[in-house]
Order: structure tokens, then sequence, then C-alpha cells
């Protein structure tokens, strides 16, 4: 085998045999020191030369001798420059692969040894570990290594006991005695042991405990080894020393710790002196200042969560650093205790905080990528001011904008960067729930609440028509712990405007298409007018008005081309509207990553949204104007109203070091009743994408098993599930392999079609399956992302026998590109 020298052994694959009983465990697979090669990486390494600095200069030097055929194509430098090119190329192959991995004995034994000590840890102290290197079933040169691991008899806990030299550990620990990761009869594994003594140590330093020593904290475990027989129990003592001793004292007892004074530095500084500082008291805290104080009281003890004449607690002092840090106002703050008298047992604590500066200018850009546009970059400036009403509130003031292509714009005539937004935004950010009753009782300053008014306005130029929206939002978020998030916005009003309603057929060309065949059949009946020199409707009169003529009976039309035209008025009529959304929803968040490299957790996202209610409750109060409907109008607008309610579930499993398997599933619904008959499209679902179904465009998909009928196929219900398999391929590009599912619909609104709606749990029959395979290339701070997405079971064929794999190949593919991963 190429690379693999006589008398040597590529390793093929470890085995790890437990009592007879294979194991695949990442954990005690992570024990062996030796690995056998990624085959893909190992051929890329393979593909170069041993020494191509050595190889690639003699033969240069060769042909630079003879220069007969070279001299007539190609000059020395040019030769000189293909041989330094050659040996680059070379060096990128065998950095980027991975030299074959040979069997070692020494790493061997190393590692049987390490699977020794790990079962060890678990209580099986009798334990003994052999190996063997097995190539009687593998390829010349390659050879697995067998690892046979006997257990032997498991160990378990005794009787626990304590030996405190401080009284006070001795009352802490038994009163959360019953909260113990060891208990007799327990098992002997290492991890409770570890597990106690965190427990233990976050116990003390949050029970007054200041300047415990988890180093004091060992446990005496009586063993012995020689034992075969049933009795293999071992009672454990649990030991803590005194505090270690200070320079020129001795060893002392732990004992509780009360915080007699705080003290809050509101403009410190290293830089500066701190003589000469004036300072108030507010409710029990000294507060120091210089000159003047620019912070209401209130706004900084509120965020202060170690209290005077408290038990000292850890805890108190990272959420007090937490807390300081959200108000966005000050630098990470430096918290410092000392003792406050010789007793050693008051504390008096010091906050030091050092102000960031009050106005700000930031410049950002980004690269962007959704379901609707392909690529796009985007440029904000924004301001912001801090401590605006001396209460740490922050005002920020933004305008940004965004250049992006689009290969769904229907309008050829522009170019590359064919849709545009502009927008600007002013909101105020208060560090408390600024609301008229007092909410301490149920959202207290430990979660970190705030308030939010905002009002922005942006002007789009978009795959449709081009609107102008405004929006206005009051919203309240708090944090019951690190892994739930609470979101409740009070009021949310979005008005939007479409502008240039006219170039309605201009865009949205299928619409367009199906309008004029049905007016072709009809020419001899329809105004002249209304065509153009080539034949068809003109746009917008003859439109228009051809759609008026069908509606009023002007024109002896089937029925059947009525009702086409009927529905394709009515898409204009939805698309084209001005919607008014006066809502309040309430959205809850669970998320257990811990970090950006943890593999296996969940998210879980629920929403609920009531739009419109409070409007028809004061219709009659505020005597609205209504339209020929019997519809609420308010300014003209018929303002919307439904229940949306949506669940987004995420979770990844780690099935290895670089492999793992992901999962989506997402419902929404969206009801209208009242005074709306159907929902706002900008609060419709759609389907497919390079987030979505990545088998079908974005809006192509659905609703139902109807086949594309409109440019921009929405529904007010949705279901997707996604499954990706993620993979290592070749240094930082990975693969992946994936199945997605779902689907849109028409549910309780006022569209008929059967194709298009939800009737019963037989409609599940529509849910579309795609599948694929792709690329991602891993910049750190960002994942580029390729994916061919293939219909693999297509609910638009009416033909069931049609719907698996009639459009199973590269033709019917859809190819996506995406930034970061889907979900």
């Amino acid at each position: 085998m190429k690379r693999v020298e006589s008398g040597q052994l590529l390793l093929e694959d470890n085995h790890i045999y437990v009592n007879k009983q294979k194991v695949t465990e990442d954990e005690i697979e992570g024990l062996i020191t030796q690995r056998p090669n990624n085959k893909t990486r190992l051929a890329v390494y393979n593909m170069a030369k041993p020494n191509p600095a050595r190889y690639y200069t003699a033969k240069l030097d060769s042909n630079l001798q003879d220069m007969s055929f070279f001299d007539r194509m190609i000059s020395k430098k040019q030769l000189t420059q293909l041989a330094d090119y050659k040996i680059n190329f070379n060096n990128w192959l065998m950095k980027t692969g991975e030299a074959p991995v040979i069997i070692d004995k020494e790493k061997i034994e190393k590692s049987a040894e390490r699977l020794k000590l790990y079962y060890d840890t678990k209580g099986y102290f009798n334990n003994q570990v052999s190996y063997e290197i097995d190539s009687s079933d593998t390829k010349e040169k390659r050879a697995v290594v067998n690892y046979n691991l006997t257990t032997g008899p498991a160990y378990y806990l005794d009787s626990i006991s304590t030996n405190f030299e401080s009284k006070d550990l001795d009352s802490i620990y038994n009163r959360y005695k019953r909260f113990s990761r060891i208990r007799p009869g327990q098992k002997f594994d290492f991890i409770f042991f570890d597990a106690e003594k965190e427990r233990l140590n976050n116990i003390f330093v949050n029970s007054g405990i200041y300047k415990f020593q988890p180093s004091s904290i060992s446990f005496d475990i009586q063993r012995d080894t020689t034992l075969n027989t049933e009795d293999r129990k071992m009672p454990v003592v649990i030991n803590i020393q005194n505090a270690p001793a200070t320079q020129g004292g001795d060893e002392v007892p732990y004992k509780i710790h009360h915080v007699k004074e705080v003290n809050i530095y509101a403009d410190y500084s290293f830089n500066n002196s701190q003589d000469s500082l004036s300072s108030i008291s507010y409710d029990g805290y000294t507060i120091y200042f210089k000159d003047q104080l620019k912070y209401r009281p209130k706004a900084l003890t509120d965020v202060i969560a170690i209290l005077p004449d408290s038990v000292y607690k850890e805890s108190d002092r990272s959420l007090t650093a937490k807390q300081i840090n959200n108000l966005k106002v000050f630098k990470y703050p430096n918290i410092n205790y000392s003792y406050l008298d010789s007793t050693d047992s008051q504390l008096r604590t010091n906050i030091y905080l050092n102000p960031r500066p009050r106005f700000s200018l930031g410049f950002s850009s980004d690269l962007l990528h959704s379901n609707i546009q392909d690529i796009g970059i985007s440029l904000s400036t924004s301001l912001i001011a801090r401590n605006i009403f001396r209460g740490a509130e922050t005002l920020d003031i933004a305008f940004r904008g965004t250049f992006g292509s689009s290969s769904d714009f229907k309008n050829t005539e522009s170019g590359f960067f064919n849709i545009a937004e502009f927008g600007a935004d002013i909101g105020l950010n208060i560090p408390r729930i600024f609301f008229p009753l007092n909410t301490n009782g149920i959202i207290p300053k430990s979660m970190t609440p705030e308030t939010r008014f905002s009002l922005g306005t942006t002007l789009q130029k978009n795959i449709g028509l081009d609107k102008q929206t405004f929006n206005g939002i009051v919203r309240y978020r708090w944090n019951p712990s690190n892994i739930r998030r609470n979101i409740f916005e009070l009021i949310n009003i979005q008005y939007v405007k479409n502008l240039n309603t006219d170039r309605y057929y201009d865009v949205y060309e299928n619409s367009y298409d199906d309008l004029n065949n049905v007016a072709s059949d009809y020419a001899s009946e329809t105004n002249p007018e209304y065509f153009d020199d080539n034949g068809n409707l003109s746009i917008p009169t003859g439109t228009s008005g051809f759609t008026e003529d069908v509606l009023n009976g002007n024109i002896n039309t089937s029925t059947a081309d009525q009702n086409e035209v009927a529905r394709i008025d009515d898409q204009r009529d939805r698309l084209t509207a001005n919607n008014l959304i006066f809502s309040t929803n309430y959205t809850y968040y669970k998320n257990t990553r811990r970090n950006f490299n943890d593999n296996n957790f969940f998210q879980f996202r629920a929403k609920i949204e009531l739009a419109g209610n409070l409007l028809s409750s004061l219709s009659t109060a505020l005597n609205l104007d209504t339209d020929e409907n019997g519809n609420n109008l308010i300014f003209g607008v018929q303002y919307s109203q439904y229940v949306k309610t949506e669940f987004d579930y995420i979770k990844y499993w780690r099935l290895s070091r670089r492999d793992v398997l992901a999962f989506r599933s997402f419902m929404g619904v969206a009801i209208p009743y009242g005074n709306s008959g159907s929902i706002p499209f900008i609060r419709s679902y759609f389907a497919g994408g390079s987030n979505d179904n990545r088998a079908w465009q974005p809006y192509e998909l659905g609703p139902g098993r109807t086949k594309s009928t409109n440019d921009f196929n929405v529904g007010n219900l949705k279901l997707a599930f996604n499954l990706e398999y993620r993979f290592p391929l070749i240094g930082d590009i990975n693969g992946a392999l994936f199945v997605d599912a779902g689907n849109i619909w028409d549910f309780l609104d006022d569209v008929e079609s059967e194709k298009a709606t939800f009737e019963n749990l037989r409609s599940l029959e529509e849910i579309a399956i795609g599948t694929g395979f792709g690329l991602r290339y891993d910049f750190n701070f960002f994942v580029f992302r390729f994916d061919i997405g293939f219909k693999t079971y297509d609910p638009t064929y009416d033909q069931r026998s049609k719907r698996w794999f009639n459009d199973y190949n590269f033709g019917n593919a859809v190819y996506n590109i995406g930034i970061n991963y889907p979900f």
C-alpha cells in the first residue's frame, strides 16, 4: 500500500469489547490514542509526492539542461514558476490530507492503560485489559486493533460520614444533605464525587462562606480490591480542612460572613483620582460620585443584587455584574470584597462602575441571504445616546440600506441588484418593566427585565410590489434563567402601504398569463382598446377593464372562466391591499445550548399573536367607517383580525466528534375572523427555499396540491419537518444529507379551492418530501452552504403513483446557496 513501508500496518479500525460486548460510546472510544484515517483525507495525502521540493527541483534541473523542446514551448522563467507551483500544490495536498496512521504498539499499550484507569473510576477496580492486532480479515498491510476488557465485580458505597473542622460548614452541609450526589448503596463512579465537590462548593460560597477553596474538600474512600465476595462496599469520609493560612497567619475554620456595607462608585476611572468624592445614601447603599450624580439612585440600586446586612453570596456578585452589564451604560464592573473590621466576619463591598461614552456612533455591514434574496449587502449606521433620562436608559437611532439580488424578481430590465430596502428606526430601551402596575413580584430584577419602545419606517423595492411600512412596538423582555426567555409585545402596530399597484400584472406574470389566456378566448366580445398591438391585454387599462366586464356580466363567459377571473382578481386584491395590523403577542424561548460548539441541545419556541380585537371592541364607540362588505375601516384601511400561533422545535444529536444529526419541526396557523376573511400577505406562510423544503424554490410549493397557481403562493397553515446529517469531508469542508418535508394550506379562510385547503387529516397526504445533499465551508465567522434538493414526493400530481420520484433528477433539482445552517 502507498506510504506504508514493509513491516508496517495501517490502522483500519479499533474495536473495544467490554465483557465480550462491543462498545461504541464516544467517551470510551476517545480513550484510544490512535484513530483510523479519514479515507478521503488519506486519499488526498497519497496524491502528493513524498518530497516535492527534491523531486520537482531535480526534474527542473533536468529540463533546464535539455531545452530542445521546452525552449520552443516555454521560457526558463515560466518553467521555474511551474516547478514552484507544483511544489506548493503538493504541500497543500499534504497539509489538507492526512498521513497514514501506522499501528504503534507503544500507543496501543498506552490506550489499554487508559481504558483500565477509566474503568477504575467507574468502580471496577479489578478490571483487566488485553489487546490483539488482527490482520486476518483485512487487506494487505492493514490491521484492526481489538481491545478486550473484563470489568470484574463492581464496588459500591457504604456509609457516608463527614469530618469538618468548621461548625458553620457542618451546619450548612446538614441543611442540604438530602441533595447529596453520593449516597450509601450507590455504585462507585468518580463522576459522582466530582459532582458532589462542585455541589458543596456552590452551596458554601452562596451560604456566607467567603473565600472558600474547593481544594479544602477531599474524600477518604476505604477499599479492599482483594475482596471477591459480595461484600464489596466502601465507606466514604468527606473531609473539609480549615481555610488556608494567610501570609503570617494560621489556618482558621471557615465561618459565615455578612455584607455590612455596599458602596457604589458611579463614575469610577482608574486614570482619575478618587479623592474629594461626594456621596449620598439611598436604600441602605452609599453612592459615591464626582461633582454631580448623573444617574437616579434607584436606577443604580435596582440592578445591585448584593444587599446591605445580608449573608455573603457569590451568586449575588455574578448576578450584579450581569445586570450592570445588561444596562449597556457601563463597562463590565469591578466588584471587590474586603473585611470591615478585625473580626473578619463582616464585609464591605465596593462596586466600581466605569461609564461608557455618553454618545457613540457605529457603522456596520453584513452579507445577507434569505429564501427570497439570493445575496444581499446591508449597510447601516446608528447613534446611541446613553442614560438619556438619568435612569440608565439608552436611545438608539438607526439608518439602514440593503441592496440585494433575487432571481424571483420579475422585472427583467433590472440589473444584478434588483431589490432594495431603506429604513430608519428610533428606539428607547428602559432596563426595567415600564408599566403602571408593579411587576416586581412576578418579574424580579434578577430576570434582567427590559422595556423597549420603538418606531420605524421602511421603503422597500421587493420581488413583489414596492411598499412602505410604518411600525410601532411596545415590547417587554425578561429571562427567568440562562436557558429561558420571554418576550411580550403589548402593542405591535404595522401599516403597510403598497406602492405602484398598477404594476401588479408586470410583476405577477403567472396571474397575467392566466388572465390573458382567458381574454384571448373572448377577443371578439371584448373592447378592442383593452389589447395592445400584439393582441395581449394592456397593463393596467386592459387588465382592469376586462376583469370588470367579466365580473359584471358584460362579457358572456363560461362559469369556469368567470371563476378563474374572479380567482385572479381576488389574488390581486389581497396582494395590492394596504394592511393595518394592531396586534399583541407573546413568545416563549428555551435553548439548552451552552456554547457554539455544543452539538447536544434543543431549542423550543412558542408564539401566540392576537390582532384586531381591541379595535373591534371599540369600533362602535369610535364610530368607525365601513366598506361595502361591512368591514370596519381606520383611515380608509381595513384592519386585520386574526389569531396566530406557532411552534418551532430544533434538536441536535452529537453522533461522534464531528458528526451531527439535526432535526427541526415547525407548525404554524393563522385564522382570520371578525373584520378579516384572509390573512395579510406579510403574516402568511410560504414553503420552499434554502431554509425550508430545499427541493422547491421559495413560494413555489403549495398551497396543498396546487401546482404553482400564483407567482408567490402563500397559505395560513404550515407544517415543516427537516432532518439533516452533517459530517466532515476535507479540512473545513463538511457534507450533509437531508430530508425536508412540509407544505402550506389555506385553512378556515375565504379560499374555497379544494386542492388548496386543508380539509381533514387526509390532507397530510399533500406533504411534499424533498431529499438531497450539500456542502458546507466553515469560515469561522459564518458558514457558506450549497445544497441540491430533489423532488422525492410531489403532491401536485393527481395520480398518486406519479408522486414518488417522478422528477427525481438533476434536471428538476433545485440548487440552493445559503449563509449558515438552515436550522
